[in-house]
Order: C-alpha cells, then structure tokens, then sequence
C-alpha cells in the first residue's frame, strides 16, 4: 500500500514526492489527490505542480525559496487531512468501433489475453477506467487499469501507422492515440475523439483523474460520428462533482 510516501531531489528545481514505485491503482489514485491538494496551497516559490503515474513533482524557483522550504511545506501537506482520494470529478463516455477494419488487432489481444474478441469488447466497455496520466503526445491519456489478463507484452515489431483516434492497449492500460505515429502496441478499436485540441482555451480534453468508459457502436454509426464535426467524436462529458 502506497503509505510512506518519499521525497526526492529532482534537478535543481524540482522535488518528487513518489507514493510507490510499482503502479497500482490505489498509488495513482494518492498521487492525484495530493497533486490537487498542492495545486490548492499557496507555498512561496513553487512553480509547479505536475502529476504522473505513481508520483507528483513539485517545481520550485531556487530564487525565490529554498529546497528545504519546499520539503518541508511539502511535509505539512502530506501530513494534513488534505489529500483525499475522492472519486472523479467528470466522467467522459466514448462512441468506439470494434469492426475488423476499425479493430485491426483486437482479436490478437483478446487471444493473448486468453479470453474471446466478444469478451473483449465486453470488458473494454464495461469497464469504467481513470485517466491516470498524460503524456508521450499532447493530451494522450493512458486509461487504467483493465483486469489482471489484460497484462499482455508489446509486440516484437513496429507498426507503421495508427490514425489519431486510435484505442490501443498496453499492458492493463487504454490509450486514445493523439496524433498519426507508429507503435508497437495493439490496435484494438477506433475513436473519433480529439484529446488535443489546439484552437482552444482548454487543450487538453481530459485532466488527470478523469473517469472514461467506452460506448460499442456499429461500423456504419462510427462513420457517422465521424463525419460529424459538430461533436468531438460524439463524446459526452458529466461532471459528477
């Protein structure tokens, strides 16, 4: 259990306050509450509150305070009752096609992970997953976690191109893909969602905590979706509290 949480030197600038180092649900979901508690605080010179999969950095000027200033707020916080693990404040729901032609490697998923392509789609979809962090492309979230069979290598070669939109798994994580690029994780269905959208005053379509559940929808419904530019690819977002 994530209970002792660590603080670390991190660059000149920096500190990590890491809460364990193997990534478990009950670590990320620590991990963001303190990063929502510190972005809350008022603590002369920091400069940065930024969260990741088990751990949240906290930046600071070294002009304006001193390491051992920070650590020592930091201290406080961790110490408060502050830092709860609350529930998502939003809950996001995303059409997603499962068709051979949108879900190119789903079904070698589901054999790796020992269950049918049916199944598959089933546990995707029913599963209500967190956005437990972002990165690696703008505003590309890494959704988790899937249950425990899910936990299925990389593959051995690179494939050239996903579209943007793309549903991937990697390991027991959901990817949306954020832009056009190569990888080497499977291809398991497609979304017309936009995680980043530039010509906005909010950019990044999700903040870390999010909840995401993905709606099945036929080939033909996709396409539809898709060529509908009046939505972000029919995605529907309620906030919870």
């Amino acid at each position: 259990m994530p209970t002792d949480p660590e603080l670390l030197p991190l660059g000149i600038d920096g500190i990590l306050v890491r809460f364990a180092q193997v990534l478990s649900e009950a670590a990320n979901a620590q991990a963001l509450a303190f990063k929502d508690q510190m972005q809350n605080v008022q603590i002369d010179g920091v400069t940065e509150v930024a969260s990741s999969l088990t751990s949240v950095r906290i930046g600071f000027d070294p002009a304006q305070t001193t390491r051992a200033a920070v650590m020592q707020a930091i201290r406080g916080q961790l110490g408060s009752a502050g830092a709860s693990t609350d529930g998502p404040r939003r809950i996001w729901r995303i059409p997603a096609a499962f068709g051979p032609d949108y879900a190119p490697q789903l079904a070698e998923a589901a054999t790796l992970a020992g269950i049918s392509r049916d199944r598959a789609i089933a546990e995707i979809t029913g599963q209500i997953t967190r956005v437990i962090a972002i990165g690696f492309a703008p505003g590309q979230p890494y959704l988790g976690m899937l249950p425990d069979h899910w936990d299925i290598p990389r593959q051995s070669n690179l494939t050239d191109h996903l579209p943007r939109g793309a549903l991937i798994c990697a390991v027991r994580q959901l990817i949306i893909w954020g832009a056009d690029a190569p990888t080497g994780w499977r291809h398991i269905g497609q979304t017309a969602f936009r995680v980043y959208l530039p010509e906005t005053g909010t950019p990044f379509a999700f903040e870390p905590g999010d909840a995401v559940q993905f709606t099945p929808v036929s080939d033909s419904a996709f396409q539809a979706i898709k060529a509908d530019s009046s939505t972000n690819g029919g995605a529907r977002c309620e906030v919870l509290r």
